[in-house]
Parts: structure tokens; sequence; C-alpha cells
């Protein structure tokens, strides 16, 4: 059924607005929590809000599944989770926002070259632009070329090629399978070892400190907004709308992580914002 185009614009605002707001989100996590910490209570908090989803649709779910919704969960969520916290203890949340805009061009990247997805001069043209704008953010971004600042960059770079494995991978080998059951099936998939590995750190003690409780409800708000509430929004804003509608919530993402960036205090270049506009113009490109 389709809805109103004010509707769907405004659908599309909050939606990015959410997502945008992943970033400052986990900065404010890691005031009192250590990245894995971090990324094992984003996990923990989404799954059980996906339980009752997946405990109703998990007949959906055949036995040759299984594996692509493993990949899913642990190379599209576990991992990039664990790789945006580890890396935000040395990026900027703002940065961070701007560089995970290039999912959309590593998912092209990958699916030419392993799924069978048509290139042309346009999407090559993005892809050029897009790696280009990351290669200026990354390399010189504060002025200088800092190794150690590179290297946490650069793990947001491997957490974006990550979400375009998944991607790709529910594109090809999951479409017959309604989204929100490959995501609640996903989250349930990973959430064990995330229990697990949570219960064996001093979390309970570091909730107990002064300010645990404020990080705890930062991550609360991310795994519930930014993970399960946003998931939920995009698939009704897809079945509503269009996928290429939908899609352009990559370009409205970096602006909302550069305005938390600047309330935040974090300081925003000429640099930064040349290669934003790189990013953005890749991925305009890469979808034509």
């Amino acid at each position: 059924m389709k809805i109103s185009k004010n509707r769907a614009l405004l659908t599309l605002l909050g939606l990015s607005f959410i997502w945008g707001s992943s970033f400052v989100l986990i900065k404010k996590g890691l005031v009192s929590f250590d990245p894995l910490q971090v990324a094992s209570l984003r996990i923990v908090i989404a799954s059980l809000a996906f339980l009752p989803i997946f405990i109703k649709k998990y007949k959906l779910i055949k036995k040759e599944d299984i594996l692509n919704i493993a990949i899913v969960g642990y190379i599209g969520s576990a991992i990039p989770f664990v790789l945006y916290s580890v890396a935000q203890t040395k990026v900027d949340s703002s940065m961070a926002g701007v560089l995970n805009a290039l999912t959309p061009i590593f998912a092209l990247i990958i699916g030419v070259l392993f799924f069978n997805v048509e290139n042309n001069l346009f999407k090559t043209l993005g892809v050029i632009l897009g790696l280009i704008g990351a290669s200026i953010l990354i390399f010189g971004a504060n002025g200088s070329i800092e190794m150690d600042n590179i290297g946490y960059s650069l793990l947001i770079v491997i957490a974006t090629i990550c979400y375009a494995i998944s991607v790709n991978t529910i594109g090809s080998k999951l479409k017959h399978i309604d989204s929100l059951s490959v995501s609640s099936a996903s989250f349930i998939a990973i959430a064990p070892i995330a229990i697990i590995y949570l219960f064996s750190t001093d979390f309970v003690n570091v909730i107990q400190t002064n300010g645990g409780i404020t990080s705890l409800l930062y991550v609360s708000i991310l795994a519930l907004m930014g993970t399960f509430l946003a998931t939920i929004i995009l698939f009704k804003l897809v079945r509503e709308t269009d996928a290429i509608f939908s899609s352009t919530v990559a370009y409205l993402i970096p602006g909302v992580a550069l305005f938390w960036g600047i309330l935040d205090g974090e300081l925003i270049n000429f640099i930064q914002i040349l290669g934003l506009i790189l990013i953005i113009s890749g991925v305009y490109l890469s979808r034509k």
C-alpha cells in the first residue's frame, strides 16, 4: 500500500535522524563501557526486542537458509558493531558517520565482483569518486597523517565492507524470506556469543559506577532505536514506497552525524566537507 509523499518524506527523515544519531550514541556508550561491551550490549538488547518477531516467524527459516542468516548476523551486524565501537575510541562520531556512507559503494563493488551485478560507466565513476573522498577523509581530515588514527579509520571502512557483504547476501540468497524474519533470525543467531562474552566481563560493576547507568541508557537507545526500530521503519518504507526512494537515506545519515558531532564539540574542517561531498557524489553516480 502506497503512502502520501509527505508522509514518506517524514518517515525517511525520521529514519535518517535515527541512524545518523547512532554514531554519537556509540561515543556516549564508550564513556563507561569498553568497545566490546558496547557492541555486546547493543546485540543483546536488540536481540531481546527481535525475539517476539523471531518466535512468530522462525518457521519461515529453512535449513538451507541457516548459513546465509549466520553470515548476515555475524558479518552484517556483530563484526561491524565491534569495529565501529573500537574505531570510535579514536575517530570522531561525525567522521564515522561520513565514512559509513561508503556502504553503497562497497555494496556495488562486491556485487559486481561476486554477485553478477551489472556495471557501467556511471557506477565505475561513482566508485572512484567515493574512494577518493574516503581517502581524503582518512589521510587528511586532521591536516596530518597519523598512522594510529588511519588504522582506526580503516576499521570503519572494513565495517562498511561487512555491511556490503550482508546486503548482497540478503539480495541474492534470502529474497524468498521477508526482511523482518531475516533480521530477527540473524540477531538471535549472534545473541548467545554476545551474552556469554558480556557476562564474562565486569559490565555489571561498570553499570554501578558513576555514569554507568547513563552509558547503558545511551546504548539501549542505540539498540532499540538505531537497530531494532530503524530496521522495522526501513522495511516498512521499502514496502510502502520503493527501494530507490528508501535508499536515499544513505545521503542523509552523514549530515545527521555531522550535526551531532558539531553539537558535541567536534571540529569539522574543509577537508571533511570535501570528503563528504565526494563520497555522496560517488553514491549518487553508483546508483545510476
